[in-house]
């Protein structure tokens, strides 16, 4: 039996598959791209780096909520199934 813990029982199936195909803003990710290629070269500020940590840790949010996602949507998929 899966982790029941990992399922998103409150959301629709048409909720479940936008947050699994979600991704970060594209304002948001043009300022990921910038801050990693200038991290690589040491060129960040104080500030710009605690930003970098920052987007990071959205970026992981994200993936965790789109692999809940994910999950749920294949556990409703295993569950259908006669």
């Amino acid at each position: 039996m899966p982790d029941e813990t990992n399922i998103l029982p409150n959301v629709g199936t048409a909720g479940l598959r936008a947050l699994a195909d979600a991704m970060l803003a594209p304002k948001s990710q043009a300022r990921l791209n910038d801050l990693l290629a200038r991290n690589s070269d040491g060129k960040l500020s104080d500030e710009e780096s605690k930003h970098l940590d920052s987007l990071i840790e959205q970026v992981d949010e994200l993936n965790l909520l789109k692999a809940r996602a994910e999950f749920t949507l294949r556990h409703q998929e295993d569950t259908s199934e006669p």
